[in-house]
């Protein structure tokens, strides 16, 4: 075939050797294979479920990772503290019970002198023309209580794992109450007065109650008869003053 150039100067156009692709003729063409929009969405539904799906799983697997390697920390760090718990438990023990003993002692050691309190202070206050005919102690015996035996505590090992922390031993040793009752006879009335205000006044006694009082005949002579209830105080022991007994030596 014969080409004839019409147009003078004018240069053969090259064709192009690179091939083109038109996106819009082919998605074109997809719209017109695909009329349903319905297909379409569910088929980007499943895409999208799919994707949230994968995101979901891979970060669950990896926060699942994660609280296993805390729960592992946490349980190496449980059984390290317990151990270190245990020996404080142990050692509050010892001390808790040595405390115990050392409280039996002191209150045993106050308690000594109950009695030589009560004389003394009754017969300082004692009046004149006023004396007594029985001093004795009121309420239950003295010593009833075991103050000695050290209470029961269950060990750390036994102990409920809810509450670690076993019951300590009480270290406070418990006082009995002490009360006096004084019979006595008085040939002045005003003086059983005197005497109680004095027997309050004392630092060792408190509770000064009179139970009875009564004439009567002693020898002839008309006194007053009265018992008085009184309890005893333990002061504090600045309050108590000890002095050393000596005695000559040949």
């Amino acid at each position: 075939m014969i080409h004839i150039n019409l147009v003078p100067g004018a240069k053969k156009k090259k064709a192009s050797s690179k091939p083109s692709f038109n996106f819009a003729s082919v998605g074109a063409g997809l719209s017109g294979r695909v009329k349903d929009k319905l297909l379409i969405g569910a088929v980007v539904s499943v895409v999208l479920a799919v994707l949230a799906v994968g995101y979901l799983y891979t970060s669950q697997i990896a926060f699942a990772g994660e609280l296993e390697a805390r729960k592992d920390r946490a349980i190496a760090d449980s059984a390290r503290y317990a151990n270190f718990l245990k020996d404080r438990y142990h050692a509050e023990s010892v001390r808790d019970t040595l405390l115990r003993q050392v409280n039996i002692i002191k209150s045993l050691d106050e308690d000594r002198y109950v009695w030589s309190h009560v004389v003394d202070e009754v017969s300082r206050a004692l009046p004149q023309y006023t004396w007594l005919t029985a001093i004795a102690y009121n309420g239950t015996p003295q010593g009833s209580v075991n103050v000695v035996a050290t209470p029961k505590v269950p060990a750390p090992d036994t102990v409920n794992h809810k509450n670690l922390r076993p019951k300590r031993i009480e270290t406070e040793i418990p006082r009995e109450a002490v009360s006096v009752k004084l019979n006595g006879h008085t040939v002045d009335i005003q003086a059983l007065t005197r005497f109680m205000k004095d027997l309050e006044s004392s630092p060792f006694l408190s509770n000064v109650q009179l139970d009875r009082s009564e004439l009567a005949l002693e020898l002839g002579k008309e006194v007053t008869q009265f018992q008085l209830t009184v309890g005893y105080n333990r002061p504090d022991t600045s309050a108590v003053r000890r002095t050393p007994l000596a005695l000559p030596v040949r």
